[in-house]
């Protein structure tokens, strides 16, 4: 029973912490779509150059400065317009989200995994187009976070730890007045 007990204490704190991961993520989104905004893509393109001129210097075919260059040099207007709208948008639905879940508001979980699994889907796409380690570990982290909030709601939804309490604190109880 303790195991059990230990066990759940650790994934819930597991979902806390990937939560605030997920939350954190959302407003790096946000800073990073409200620059794209701010900032030329002229702009970007001069200031990776000048980040990576030292390196391309050291090693001309350093793959991850010449794939940053290479990517700015292509950043056109309308697709930099694109990616802040983006990132914006998919940054504060991410915090939203990832508030009222910590907030343990009921109709969050659903969104929540709704949401990631959208995106799921979508770097699935982006793997089976151009496969990156990054895509993948990305989408492993976003398939963990929907199987943890499903057990979160599950919990949640069933009355175990609902009405503000921690998560797993209703079955901790119950365990302790049967010993």
């Amino acid at each position: 029973m303790e195991d059990t007990r230990q066990g759940t204490a650790l994934l819930d704190r597991t979902f806390r912490v990937s939560l605030i991961l997920k939350g954190l993520d959302g407003v790096l989104e946000l800073i990073g779509g409200v620059l794209l905004l701010l900032v030329t893509p002229a702009q970007i393109n001069d200031l990776v150059r000048f980040l990576t001129q030292h390196e391309l210097a050291q090693d001309p075919r350093d793959f991850v400065a010449n794939t940053l260059v290479h990517l700015t040099a292509n950043l056109s207007g309308p697709a930099s317009l694109f990616g802040a709208v983006y990132l914006l948008l998919h940054g504060l639905v991410k915090i939203v989200l990832v508030w009222a879940v910590l907030r343990e508001k009921l109709w969050a979980y659903p969104w929540m995994i709704a949401f990631l699994l959208v995106f799921i889907v979508y770097q699935g796409y982006r793997i089976s187009v151009e496969f990156t380690w990054g895509m993948v570990l990305l989408t492993a982290f976003d398939i963990f976070i929907v199987w943890i909030t499903w057990r979160e709601y599950r919990i949640r939804r069933s009355g175990h730890g609902g009405d503000g309490e921690q998560p797993g604190h209703a079955q901790q109880v119950q365990d302790q007045d049967h010993q």
